[in-house]
């Protein structure tokens, strides 16, 4: 997987699986949820994610209730980054059971079946702090893979 190209990344999962996931979650929440995949790098996955949660705009959501899953297949890394709305009412906790979860997928290469899973359980508890508000509420952020980390 090292040296892996744009193309080979997209592979990697199954993206309307993904995007249908998170569909799923927002239609629950007024909170965003965006998975973020990069090729092959050295370097911190975290330094690399937080530049991608600034350019995909996660950090301007009106609740600041945006959370980032970002995948590096390559390397089995990943990171997960709440704003700062949702990681006030969730906790450190949290997120590190969600990356356990994903780990355990990840591991075995089963990038879609963890991200689907994952994705599910962010739902879950942006649904429960920040519920759909109707005709209020829109979608701030596309719900499609980015794959330019």
């Amino acid at each position: 997987m090292a040296g892996m190209s744009r193309r080979s990344l997209k592979r990697c999962v199954d993206e309307a699986r993904v995007v249908q996931a998170i569909e799923a979650a927002e239609r629950a929440s007024s909170g965003e949820i965006r998975v973020s995949m990069a090729t092959f790098f050295w370097g911190d996955v975290e330094k690399v994610a937080q530049k991608a949660f600034v350019r995909l705009g996660m950090d301007k959501t009106a609740k600041r209730n945006g959370v980032l899953i970002f995948l590096v297949p390559s390397r089995k890394r990943f990171t997960i980054l709440g704003d700062e709305g949702i990681h006030a009412k969730v906790g450190q906790d949290f997120w590190e059971d969600v990356a356990s979860d994903l780990s355990e997928h990840f591991k075995r290469s089963e990038f879609t079946e963890g991200l689907v899973q994952g994705i599910a359980k962010v739902g879950e508890r942006l649904a429960e702090h920040f519920p759909w508000e109707g005709g209020a509420d829109r979608n701030e952020l596309p719900d499609d893979v980015d794959y330019g980390a």
